[in-house]
């Protein structure tokens, strides 16, 4: 359990020091593996909309926090430092959520691919990753809303190779 009391630790900060509108949200770090990642933004005065359900925004912030986290945690593990971007975000929204809501990113080893290849390469790279939002998780987990973002990666650490003839 220590390495997800780190990465909540950074989860916080990252919302207190970076990027406040996350912090505003109160993520919730509820599950990270090497393959997965599951984010809880609580449904409450904050995150909520004039209808009840969760607000667009407050959604919106959870499927790029789920997407962006897990490229950081394992860019982390690898000992690397990345330049994380999205280049693009499509969202299906199925349902309206009424209760808190779970964002689970299950792309986490086609991330490592994509850092060992800028690392490899020097190269950015961009490839498409899903989140799901869900409700009712784990027990009765329902979808109500499905995102495609395009993760883009650059190591930091790598200059592109060039020849010296």
């Amino acid at each position: 359990m220590p390495e997800i009391k780190k990465a909540r630790r950074m989860l916080w900060l990252f919302g207190l020091l970076k990027i406040p509108l996350i912090g505003y949200v109160r993520p919730r770090l509820v599950e990270i593996t090497e393959a997965r990642m599951v984010i809880k933004i609580p449904l409450r005065r904050r995150t909520r909309n004039h209808l009840g359900s969760m607000y667009f925004g407050a959604l919106a912030i959870g499927a790029d926090l789920a997407g962006a986290f897990q490229a950081f945690q394992v860019a982390d593990d690898m000992g690397r430092k990345m330049s994380i971007v999205f280049k693009d975000f499509k969202a299906n929204f199925i349902k309206r959520p009424e209760s808190d809501v779970f964002f689970m990113a299950a792309d986490g080893l086609l991330i490592k691919e994509m850092l060992t290849e800028t690392m490899a390469t020097g190269e950015r790279v961009t490839k498409e990753i899903k989140i799901k939002a869900l409700t009712g998780y784990p027990d009765n987990p329902e979808v109500v809303a499905e995102f495609a973002l395009g993760l883009s990666v650059k190591d930091k650490a790598t200059a592109p190779v060039q020849s010296t003839q």
